[in-house]
């Protein structure tokens, strides 16, 4: 362990880091009890809301939000360089002011999650805490290096309350990601209440790996109240439910999913593979379209994720025949596709999204669809599926795609690794997290910390900053913070820690 949390934040140490920053020796802004939040747009006030949030209840400060720009505080305003695109931003911190200056609210948003980082780690505290909360002068232009830059999290197989997903949408927001994956259907269990298909959830839903029973799903209030926090964070929700494999749930529910019209068991082991709904029955049709059109309606992002991987007991042809009636289902209801790569095989379509999950730099589908203007969401499974273990010793998680510490996490270049994938193919990357062993928010915590932060810097952060032994004392510098917010990391010995 090194350094110490009592020291004044650097900018140097911030996670991802900008496109350009430039300290300014000698300066520091000081938030004091009549500081103010203050807009010249309206576009701004969802993420000074969520500064507003995070600040009172450790600075024990009104923090009130204001129009109109009036003395000291912290001003968000618009963007005067359209080179920031919709997603960069432009901070300056001066003795009497930090502005903020973006295009969009995701600017603003982005903005937001950098000052946080640059204010003392009690900043995140939800009790009162001592001042004083000081800002080093700095100057920081940003954009990122991908538009896309997401984490999943499998609650089919271990369900999560609303309130356990929401503090993992938090986490998530600290450090520019964006979209939020939520993968709602799986062999073990079906997670969305579904109103014209309601056994779904009512057999479906009903439990989960290990065997423990109840109501485990969603109400559409709760996921529409889910979708509410995240946008509220910055982020948009990709919901997921997989097929025409990992259908069991589906298949346990109605019979009529089932090429011999016999409901399945219910499923509470980890195996893979072995469901399929049936490719020949219209009703198998009529089920998809109920289910996209109803998720649809409340899933104002404009990706709707259909699985598609693992399909083991679909023969190709009928795969085929699945996606090819599935795929104008999606954009029928005004969504754009993204499924996990083996889907791509079956459509020239190249509005569609394959997401590479493999553990090679080879994938001939992949490529194909790269040279025919595809983007690809990079996702590599020995890279940064969370829920791989650490090393022989990680308690948690899986090792099928090997052990991946930290520094495997970061030693890879997206825009580079896949063949025939290169960089302006790459629409981003995103973090899966399976929940095979996950049960808590603590286990949660301990597989995506510290490695989600790398995935934020990678989808971030220019490549010409990458460079591990540089990115290594960035992210011990991380760990004060998490301790303020009682978030459950793993402390790998690659990492010098600050106390």
């Amino acid at each position: 362990m090194t350094g110490t949390a009592d020291a004044a934040p650097q900018p140097h140490h911030l996670i991802p880091h900008p496109a350009k920053i430039t300290q300014h020796t000698g300066v520091t802004f000081t938030l004091s009890p009549s500081s103010k939040i203050q807009l010249t747009t309206q576009k701004a006030r969802p993420a000074a809301a969520l500064l507003a949030e995070t600040l009172r209840p450790s600075t024990g400060f009104a923090l009130p939000i204001t129009t109109g720009v009036t003395g000291g505080g912290i001003v968000l305003t618009t963007a005067a360089d359209p080179k920031l695109g919709p997603e960069g931003y432009k901070l300056d911190v001066t003795p009497k002011q930090v502005v903020i200056r973006a295009n969009s609210a995701a600017g603003h948003f982005n903005g937001i999650a950098t000052l946080r980082q640059l204010l003392p780690a009690k900043a995140e505290a939800k009790t009162g805490q001592p001042g004083p909360w000081q800002v080093s002068g700095t100057s920081i232009t940003d954009t990122p290096r991908y538009r896309h830059r997401g984490a999943m999290l499998d609650v089919s197989r271990h369900f999560f309350t609303t309130d356990q997903v929401k503090r993992y949408i938090d986490q998530l927001a600290m450090y520019k990601i964006n979209y939020f994956h939520l993968h709602l259907s799986d062999d073990q269990g079906w997670r969305l209440e579904i109103k014209s298909w309601p056994e779904l959830t009512k057999i479906g839903g009903s439990t989960e790996v290990g065997g423990r029973t109840g109501a485990l799903f969603y109400t559409q209030e709760q996921y529409k109240d889910l979708v509410a926090h995240a946008r509220s964070r910055g982020i948009t929700v990709i919901p997921e439910f997989d097929m025409p494999g990992h259908t069991n749930a589906a298949q346990a529910s109605y019979a009529e999913l089932n090429c011999d019209g016999q409901k399945r068991p219910l499923y509470t082991g980890t195996g893979v593979g072995f469901s399929s709904l049936c490719i020949d029955k219209d009703i198998t049709y009529r089920f998809v379209e109920d289910v996209v059109r109803e998720v649809s309606a409340i899933t104002p992002g404009p990706y709707l994720h259909i699985g598609g991987d693992e399909a083991h007991s679909t023969p190709d042809a009928d795969y085929r025949t699945f996606m090819d009636r599935v795929l104008p289902i999606v954009r029928k209801h005004g969504k754009t596709t993204i499924g996990w790569h083996e889907f791509i095989k079956t459509t020239e379509d190249t509005e569609v999204i394959p997401q590479f999950w493999g553990t090679t730099s080879t994938n001939a589908d992949v490529a194909a669809a790269a040279r025919r203007g595809n983007e690809v969401l990079m996702s590599p499974a020995n890279r940064i599926y969370l829920d791989m273990k650490y090393d022989k010793d990680t308690k948690l998680g899986l090792n099928w795609a090997g052990y991946v510490e930290v520094k495997d996490a970061y030693g890879w270049n997206p825009g580079a690794y896949l063949d025939g994938v290169t960089e302006k193919n790459v629409r981003g990357v995103e973090a899966p997290l399976w929940t095979e062993t996950i049960r808590t928010s603590a286990d949660i915590e301990y597989m995506a910390f510290p490695r989600l932060p790398v995935v934020a810097e990678l989808g971030w952060a220019p490549a010409s900053v990458h460079d591990w032994e540089r990115f290594a004392p960035r992210l011990g510098a991380q760990a004060p913070r998490w301790k303020v917010m009682g978030i459950n990391y793993h402390p790998s010995t690659q990492v010098p820690w600050t106390n």
